[in-house]
């Protein structure tokens, strides 16, 4: 359990520095990347669901065996943006300073189900 502590809060803490910031972003963002942000909900309701998500990792990071029922769904929360920006780089549709942020997403969703799978021998017993 020690391993899914340590990578969950991990994911955490890399996920709020990256993602709090974009709460401020939202004038650079089209600057950087047209064309601007023309629904601000969708965008600040992306990053508000994506911080909350961090607060779930925490909660899986502080007590792994009673919230490991919450580590695949942890696990696909992580190809769910990245898998259809790969798909959008691969078809011209999105650039490559929108691709590579997104990659450390799945390294984080394989560390989720390693430790999802590593944790199975203490789900049962009463480890925490």
């Amino acid at each position: 359990m020690k391993f899914a502590r340590i990578i969950f809060g991990i994911a955490a803490v890399y996920g709020l520095i990256v993602l709090v910031p974009l709460y401020f972003a939202l004038g650079s963002i089209g600057r950087k990347a047209p064309p601007a942000v023309t629904h601000p909900e969708f965008y600040y309701g992306f990053v508000g669901v994506a911080v909350l998500w961090q607060f779930i990792f925490i909660l899986i990071a502080l007590s792994p065996a009673r919230y490991r029922p919450l580590m695949p769904i942890a696990v696909l929360e992580k190809f769910v943006y990245t898998v259809p920006v790969v798909l959008l780089y691969l078809r011209n549709q999105a650039a490559l300073n929108i691709l590579l942020p997104s990659l450390p997403d799945p390294a984080f969703g394989v560390l989720f189900l390693t430790a999802y799978l590593v944790s199975r021998k203490h789900a049962y017993s009463g480890d925490v």
